[in-house]
């Protein structure tokens, strides 16, 4: 009788391990994700450099328009 019961569970741990390695990730996923998020990290990288420019050119050109403003006020 404990044999059978041993041989039970070994059959329940097999199953189990069996759905643990069905589910489990591997490094190639693990790769994959990575790679995705490094891609992510250059696009947030860009965007970011190209919000500073764009600041500044408003900027820019809200200085030009004061300018312009001062200047038909005058004449």
């Amino acid at each position: 009788m404990p044999e059978d019961k041993i041989i039970q569970k070994l059959l329940e741990h097999d199953e189990r391990l069996q759905l643990i390695s069905e589910n489990m990730a591997t490094k190639a996923d693990f790769r994959e994700v990575i790679a995705g998020q490094d891609k992510m990290i250059g696009i947030l990288k860009r965007l970011d450099q190209e919000r500073v420019f764009t600041t500044e050119w408003i900027r820019r050109i809200e200085s030009d328009v004061e300018r312009v403003k001062k200047e038909l006020k005058i004449t």
